[in-house]
């Protein structure tokens, strides 16, 4: 392994283990994307020979890919942990939470409900998750165990400072902390461990044939849920995708990279960011900051 994804993998496993000390309840938040994916791995690493100590949780919007649904279940079994689901169509169906309407209606906000209600049904007090700093602007502004509120709100401004590697995970009753191990890696850096390991991926990352819909220069994959209008095209094409995120507001990439190796070469050479695929986060400049603050993950 090149020394600098040694240097990388040794610290997540160091933030994994202090999570497990530090907290009494914690959950791993999984997507089944390739950021998951690595955590998983990552955990599996850091506890080895016993079994991963963490219960694996995924907030489904409804919406997913079914390529990474199924995948997520072949990956849990695997691993053979515990994984709760909770619906967004619950959060709906009971109020919480009202759907979108119109061309770009999305589920993709509406997690944020749900996970908010599992945080408290189970009494989770940290949430382990797969961001990374180059994702997005407002990520970067994140601690390693970046604190919520009792209301679940972040507050970029009240967040503690991580010296040294001291990471202080002590919180108030009520309040939770979302623990990032893969905060100071690269998406080239998750890629590159990926290939180092041998990580199986749901297939949607890499080149295949799908009927798609092009809407205002972007390329969206075709189901039930997207709200067609008349100025959008039908089309079938050869596309990857970047993310896994709702199907709604997770636009493809048209590309032939049908190995690691392809699209690494491909994302090195592309003058756009990951999340640049999200429909949703071009909503405003602060889209994703806006919804973070709200409790998204």
């Amino acid at each position: 392994m090149p020394n600098y994804l040694e240097e990388l993998e040794n610290e997540s496993i160091y933030i994994l283990r202090e999570v497990a000390a530090q907290f009494q309840k914690p959950v791993l938040l999984f997507s089944g994307g390739k950021d998951s994916i690595t955590v998983a791995r990552l955990a599996q690493k850091a506890f080895y020979p016993a079994k991963i100590p963490f219960t694996f949780m995924h907030i489904d919007t409804g919406h997913n890919f079914p390529e990474t649904i199924a995948f997520r279940d072949k990956l849990i079994a695997e691993l053979g942990v515990e994984l709760i689901v909770r619906y967004v169509q619950d959060s709906i169906n009971s109020n919480k939470a009202q759907e979108e309407t119109g061309k770009y209606a999305s589920r993709n906000s509406l997690q944020t409900v749900t996970l908010l209600d599992a945080i408290e049904e189970f009494g989770f007090d940290a949430c382990i998750g797969g961001a990374r700093r180059d994702e997005e602007k407002s990520r970067a502004k994140e601690r390693i165990f970046s604190v919520r509120d009792d209301f679940g709100q972040w507050d970029a401004k009240k967040q503690r400072p991580e010296m040294f590697t001291i990471l202080n995970g002590k919180i108030n009753f009520g309040e939770n902390v979302r623990a990032f191990p893969i905060s100071n890696w690269t998406e080239e850096d998750v890629w590159s461990y990926i290939k180092q390991e041998e990580l199986e991926l749901p297939s949607i990352y890499f080149a295949h044939e799908r009927k798609l819909v092009k809407r205002d220069g972007a390329v969206l994959a075709h189901s039930e849920y997207l709200n067609l209008v008349e100025t959008d095209e039908i089309v079938t094409d050869i596309v990857r995708f970047r993310t896994v995120g709702d199907m709604t507001c997770t636009a493809a990439l048209l590309s032939n990279a049908a190995t690691i190796e392809d699209v690494m070469y491909e994302n090195k050479a592309s003058k756009s960011s990951e999340r640049g695929a999200r429909i949703d986060d071009k909503r405003s400049e602060a889209a994703l900051e806006q919804r973070k603050k709200g409790g998204y993950f």
